[in-house]
């Protein structure tokens, strides 16, 4: 019998934490480079056809959004790649009624709460980002999140736009 080389599957196990890091600060980066960009009126800097396709094509069969090719899709990239979306006007450019359907197959109807795919543990980081894109898509009976702050529209009005 073999011994355990430990050494190697924590290092394996750290190279791949640190690339799910990087795959999701990325998205994290865009989202707050974008976001930035809206409120301080400056999107007219970002090439909003090639930044759109790019966050366009994460979008597969099953209707859900990945962080990168071949991979699966992920309720919390309905929020990171939709915010997106909007704030350049690419939004459109998604099938967003497959997307509805993806975040609602992700939900757990006996016990509330929204999973990262279908038939996963729920827990409150995808069940926010579930929301929050439901938000974003305009789903019946969710308040509007302002895709740049991340609040609700309504919060946004009444604190930082004093309506």
């Amino acid at each position: 019998m073999g011994e355990l080389v430990a050494d190697k599957h924590v290092r394996c196990s750290l190279l791949s934490l640190l690339h799910c890091l990087f795959l999701f600060l990325l998205f994290l980066v865009v989202f707050c480079c974008v976001g930035a960009l809206a409120i301080t009126g400056s999107l007219h800097h970002v090439d909003k056809d090639l930044l759109g396709w790019w966050l366009c094509v994460r979008q597969v069969k099953s209707g859900g959004l990945n962080g990168r090719p071949e991979k699966l899709p992920d309720v919390c990239y309905s929020w990171w790649v939709l915010s997106s979306l909007i704030m350049i006007d690419r939004v459109h450019w998604i099938n967003k009624a497959k997307l509805v359907k993806f975040i609602l197959d992700c939900q757990d109807l006996e016990n509330g709460g929204i999973s990262d795919r279908p038939d996963d543990d729920i827990e409150i980081y995808h069940t926010y980002f579930g929301v929050a894109g439901l938000s974003l898509l305009e789903y019946r009976g969710v308040k509007a999140i302002d895709p740049a702050y991340a609040l609700l529209v309504d919060v946004i009005n009444r604190i930082i736009l004093n309506k």
